[in-house]
């Protein structure tokens, strides 16, 4: 895994994607002892929640309603709320929430840029945006926006177990998820590149993406297919930010 800080400063994250969003979680928590922390689930119809260990918290789940996400959403112990539908209208108080969780959300919601404005926007000051998303500006991105058929469930073999088939609108990728943070004045605290997504899809997909790099010039690269952020909105009032 490789962070994209930029192309000359590269690092390791000390711990993998899932389990950094924990631990950022928990320091959140431990930094703010002294009340119980309310926590989004955004996306909360596939795959699970945070590691909060034994501290207080509130947690409401959001994201789509269709019957899978409905399902898996029904059968989670740790959300003490939930509200399926479009994500641009369901409940979601301004400045109510500690963390945002949103893990593969981004790229499969229409209007995803609305979307993120409502989360910030639900966020309390100095709160944090944990995401990550498969980046549409990848050889990935590429193929999975062409051949969206390609999924095995569709072919009468076992079922995905990744996150839904993506709608890809142009904030779902690193660029544009810089642009959209610089515009509302939210500050990326850690960002990192890995390939998990491209390594599941298995070698005839790895190899795809390594011919269309090569065609695109690395305009479209082939190293990753994620991208993940840490974004803590800011504390200052008066800050350019929704």
């Amino acid at each position: 895994m490789t962070t994209l800080r930029s192309v000359t400063d590269l690092r390791t994250p000390p711990v993998n994607d899932g389990d950094l969003f924990s631990a950022r979680a928990r320091q959140y928590a431990y930094e703010h002892r002294a009340q119980s922390l309310q926590v989004l689930e955004a996306g909360c119809g596939w795959g699970g929640g945070l590691d909060l260990g034994d501290r207080e918290r509130q947690v409401t789940g959001v994201d789509l309603d269709l019957p899978a996400l409905r399902a898996h959403t029904e059968s989670r112990a740790d959300l003490d709320a939930f509200h399926l539908g479009d994500l641009r209208t369901v409940p979601m108080p301004p400045r109510e929430y500690d963390i945002v969780h949103a893990p593969f959300l981004i790229e499969r919601v229409p209007h995803a840029e609305l979307v993120l404005d409502r989360f910030v926007a639900a966020l309390k000051p100095g709160g944090l945006l944990l995401v990550r998303l498969r980046d549409r500006n990848t050889a990935f991105g590429f193929v999975d926006r062409l051949m969206p058929a390609r999924d095995p469930a569709r072919r009468g073999r076992r079922p995905r177990t990744g996150p839904p088939p993506a709608v890809y609108d142009e904030v779902a990728s690193r660029k544009g998820m810089q642009w959209y943070c610089m515009m509302r004045g939210l500050a990326i605290t850690e960002e990192y590149a890995s390939g998990e997504t491209l390594a599941a899809a298995g070698r005839w997909t790895a190899v795809l993406c390594r011919v269309i790099s090569l065609v695109s010039r690395g305009r479209l690269p082939s190293g990753h297919s994620e991208v993940t952020l840490v974004i803590r909105k800011p504390e200052n009032r008066f800050a350019r930010v929704i």
